[in-house]
């Protein structure tokens, strides 16, 4: 059963979602401030987690950085604050979607679906597996990323971002199909997502991030992945 740690300071909400978590076969914890969930999280590691930000111990991004220390679980920002900037900042933290308050159930557990599908294995062919470059290796298969001989700690959106993007090297993929692909049909319009997790990876893997090589921007059109 997929566990899913719910974290948020409102005990009428825990409740509905727990409620509705469990009527869907999830396995629940649930913690109303960000120490008690960083413990709980280490000590039964979940699936997923859904986190509200305005927690009355510390921000929700702390906890997120807290997490990403160690796992690479998907985080789903749950919050009621609507500034673009503080969204941005939760994604660079390393959320991997971000839901505002208030929410409809279906959308909400819709997300909740596809965060938990994108941290799932990929199966299938190894044909064409690993991709090279000078500065860092992909393995497509073992889900793996390896820079200057050690192993590069990407969360599940990113992964998921890195593998469309190499399985159509040397392509431009359009910023829809990204956001289709990655996050679903409903974030259709959602480029700054692609801009938030572009600049993550070019951080991560590029030399020279200000410089992508592997990585390029075609304006206004999509991104494409040159080994």
């Amino acid at each position: 059963m997929t566990r899913v740690l719910v974290v948020d300071d409102e005990p009428q909400l825990i409740r509905a979602l727990v409620i509705n978590l469990k009527a869907r076969k999830y396995e629940v914890d649930a913690a109303q401030d960000g120490a008690s969930a960083l413990r709980l999280a280490a000590a039964r590691p979940p699936d997923v987690v859904v986190l509200d930000l305005g927690l009355p111990d510390m921000d929700g991004a702390d906890v997120i950085r807290g997490l990403r220390g160690w796992t690479r679980v998907p985080i789903i920002v749950l919050s009621a604050r609507h500034a673009s900037d503080e969204k941005v900042q939760a994604l660079d933290a390393g959320a991997d979607d971000y839901v505002t308050k208030p929410f409809g159930m279906d959308e909400l557990l819709a997300r909740l679906r596809a965060a938990v599908r994108r941290a799932e294995p990929v199966t299938g062919s190894g044909e064409g597996a690993v991709v090279a470059t000078d500065t860092f290796t992909v393995d497509l298969a073992a889900k793996k990323v390896r820079r200057d001989e050690a192993d590069v700690r990407l969360t599940p959106t990113e992964w998921h971002l890195l593998e469309v993007l190499v399985r159509n090297r040397g392509r431009l993929v359009g910023q829809t199909q990204l956001l289709q692909e990655v996050w679903g049909p409903a974030y259709r319009t959602e480029t700054n997502y692609l801009r938030v997790y572009m600049a993550q990876l070019r951080r991560k893997l590029e030399a020279d991030p200000s410089r992508p090589r592997h990585f390029v921007t075609e304006p206004g059109m999509g991104y494409r992945f040159e080994p």
